[in-house]
């Protein structure tokens, strides 16, 4: 039986050539690490790349859906349901007792809002799905959106250019309104996922100072 000659010293790398290999390899893992992983994992995009490959949509998407999951095992465990931290939640105190106040004169009914879009569309059970605005940095849109047929979890964030930042979250929601500031020049919008069994369907109506309103998933 014959077995492959054993090299010769002459046909081994040298050691240069072996600190050279290793130094090439670290720096690719560093390169690699910061333009690929931190974007796609973590939303983290300090080079650009990212945005340009889309990997901090990724990355953005699997953090929410990471908080998501704790959030739900939290419920499981007999936490109450609340909105995401950094949202102010006021508990009034108890009324008294007061004496009932006339009843105020009618009031014509509100002229309704002209909202510039309207974005209808509909969620099975544990779909997910996404909705951005482009906007400039301080510019400000008015939304609203309400589920039929049952509740959904969001997250309002945004992303840019080497940014991104989470404004809202919240789970088991059938509505929600008010006013989105841009941080930050690029795309923000709102993120749902259907939790419940049964499919629902969802109405995002948004005018304001944006370029665009696209769905992006």
């Amino acid at each position: 039986m014959y077995n492959s000659d054993t090299p010769s010293r002459a046909e081994l790398p040298s050691s240069k050539q072996l600190v050279r290999s290793t130094l090439l390899a670290a720096v690719s893992a560093v390169v690699l690490l910061v333009a690929v992983v931190l974007p796609a994992e973590y939303g983290v995009d300090p080079t650009g790349i990212g945005k340009v490959l889309r990997l901090t949509e990724m990355g953005t998407i699997k953090q929410g859906l990471a908080a998501e999951a704790v959030a739900d095992a939290a419920l499981k465990t007999g936490s109450p349901t609340e909105k995401a931290a950094g949202a102010t939640v006021s508990t009034a105190p108890s009324p008294t007792a007061v004496a009932p106040a006339p009843a105020a004169p009618a009031q014509p009914a509100a002229a309704q809002v002209a909202w510039r879009d309207e974005m209808p569309f509909t969620l099975a059970p544990g779909q997910g799905t996404e909705i951005k605005l482009k906007m400039a940095e301080g510019a400000k849109a008015q939304y609203q959106w309400v589920v039929e047929g049952g509740m959904v979890n969001f997250d309002t964030h945004g992303d840019g250019p080497g940014k991104s930042i989470s404004y809202e979250k919240g789970r088991g929601v059938a509505s929600d309104e008010g006013t989105l500031e841009a941080a930050f020049t690029g795309n923000h919008g709102w993120y749902w996922r259907n939790r419940g069994k049964s499919p629902v369907k969802v109405v995002l109506r948004a005018r304001g100072d944006y370029t665009d309103i696209k769905r992006v998933l």
